[in-house]
């Protein structure tokens, strides 16, 4: 059954509500990852972070609505998403537009460029998010250098460190958007698809009872051919609220949680290798 582009007006505004989210709050977080180097970026160069994580978010939606938009509609749903960033940007930033001398048509041709930019700089990444690999893990190297780029500081740990992280917590909830808002199809998912699917957690959800539930921490154990592994993420703004000394101590705990998770997964999913499909766990 075919869904016209209006059918997905929620999650375009969902996501273009999110994206903007993430990409303030991880400029806030390269700034606080090492102030010795951050303290003098010039407003300029903020724009240029802010942008950078604007490109690697469209990328990442474009990958992650391949599972859940046609590929006759998926050109018009990411040209929808522009635009409706576009506008939520236009709005957030008209009270600043006229003392910067920055006009609306400027922030259109600024977002344009960067979707361009996007395609051009992340596209030759072939993974799929829900899976964790090497492509994967040097998409998001690739990604930590470009934004320590913008700061001055390619080789910079601590900033590339923060931009995997933000990038990293921010795929299960894009994925949860689409699986809360997407218009189901009139067919069954092929297995295939459920499986790239499945090892997601999310960030917003509404639970049976209609609340609405964010969850600012995720667990995920997964098994590939014989290697298991277990890896836990924060919602950025979460981590961003959190004190230096809260951030280690969490650090400490989730650490010792995903040991636990990891290690009865490991002992569950050892039950059950002779199946087709391989088991995913999220708590």
């Amino acid at each position: 059954m075919k869904h016209s582009i209006q059918e997905h007006e929620p999650i375009l505004k969902d996501l273009s509500n999110t994206i903007l989210d993430v990409c303030r709050e991880s400029v806030t977080l390269v700034k606080r990852s090492d102030q010795t180097v951050t303290s003098t970026l010039t407003q300029k160069q903020e724009w240029e972070i802010y942008l950078e994580f604007l490109k690697v978010l469209f990328n990442l939606v474009d990958r992650i609505s391949a599972f859940h938009v046609s590929i006759q509609q998926q050109p018009e749903f990411m040209n929808s998403l522009e635009d409706h960033v576009s506008e939520r940007l236009k709005t957030l930033l008209a009270p600043s537009l006229s003392s910067a001398q920055i006009d609306e048509q400027e922030i259109v041709v600024a977002i344009g460029r960067a979707v361009a930019e996007s395609r051009e700089t992340y596209e030759p990444y072939k993974f799929v998010c829900s899976e964790d690999s090497k492509e994967r893990n040097a998409f998001l190297q690739h990604v930590g250098e470009r934004v320590a780029g913008r700061v001055g500081a390619v080789k910079n740990q601590a900033i590339i460190s923060t931009t995997t992280l933000c990038i990293g917590a921010v795929i299960p909830a894009l994925t949860a958007l689409f699986e809360g808002k997407t218009p189901e199809p009139e067919t069954e998912s092929s297995p295939e698809t459920q499986a790239r699917a499945a090892g997601q957690s999310s960030s917003p959800s509404t639970d049976p009872s209609g609340t609405r539930v964010i969850k600012l921490i995720s667990v995920v154990a997964s098994i590939s051919g014989e290697e298991f592994e277990t890896r836990w993420g924060l919602l950025p703004q979460f981590r961003r609220d959190l004190r230096p000394d809260q951030v280690e101590a969490l650090t400490d705990y989730m650490n010792r949680v995903a040991q636990i998770v990891g290690d009865r997964f490991a002992i569950e999913s050892s039950k059950v290798l002779g199946k087709a499909d391989p088991p995913v766990g999220n708590a």
